[in-house]
């Protein structure tokens, strides 16, 4: 997984004003947090932020705070509901070796067997990975699976190093039958009308 640099700046004035005046000036407000330090009130570049937090578990490398605490992973992003740019960012601090818990999307790959619709009951997987080694998807084949299949989070196939952080009992999709046509209006009429 790579590493997305993002230049980061300190941030000394707090409140709802600020925030305004900082999202205004193309920034985000971020939180710093992990490793039994100090909570960091940084000022984050709006434009790159949004670029990396489009790749799930982006790794970022934060220049210019502490070599320590420089990389992380977002761990809550807030967006204005209408219009969608980035509000807040609260970041983790991770070190390179540690493991973190991390929900990584599901990939399907293939088609249902014959008659059959797949419903995906969870659109991501909660895994325990090495920070810097995050899988991008985790790939599920469903190709020819007949109906009343289940796949549970245990029959997923991970990446070396990679664990399962949820319940392996947990369905995660099934195969169920394809709901019939309904009838239209016409052939309704014309059966009422025999």
């Amino acid at each position: 997984m790579s590493e997305v640099r993002i230049a980061a700046e300190p941030r000394t004035e707090f409140g709802k004003g600020a925030a305004r005046r900082a999202r205004r000036a193309g920034k985000v407000p971020a939180v710093l947090y992990g490793h039994g330090s100090a909570p960091l009130h940084l000022n984050l570049p709006g434009h790159d932020l949004m670029l990396a937090l489009k790749t799930p578990n982006v790794l970022l490398r934060l220049e210019g705070v502490d070599e320590k605490e420089s990389l992380v992973l977002p761990k809550s992003v807030q967006r204005d509901p209408i219009k969608g740019f980035l509000e807040h960012v609260d970041l983790l601090v991770v070190q390179r070796g540690e493991k973190v818990v991390v929900e990584v999307p599901l990939l399907v790959k293939g088609e249902v067997g014959a008659g059959g619709v797949l419903n995906l009951e969870m659109a991501q997987a909660e895994v325990r990975a090495e920070a810097t080694r995050i899988p991008e998807g985790i790939e599920v084949d469903v190709d020819g699976l007949p109906i009343g299949t289940n796949v549970t989070a245990g029959d997923l196939k991970l990446p070396e190093g990679v664990e399962l952080a949820m319940d392996p009992e947990t369905i995660v999709m099934s195969v169920v039958a394809e709901a019939a046509p309904e009838a239209t209006e016409e052939e309704e009429e014309g059966e009422a009308a025999e």
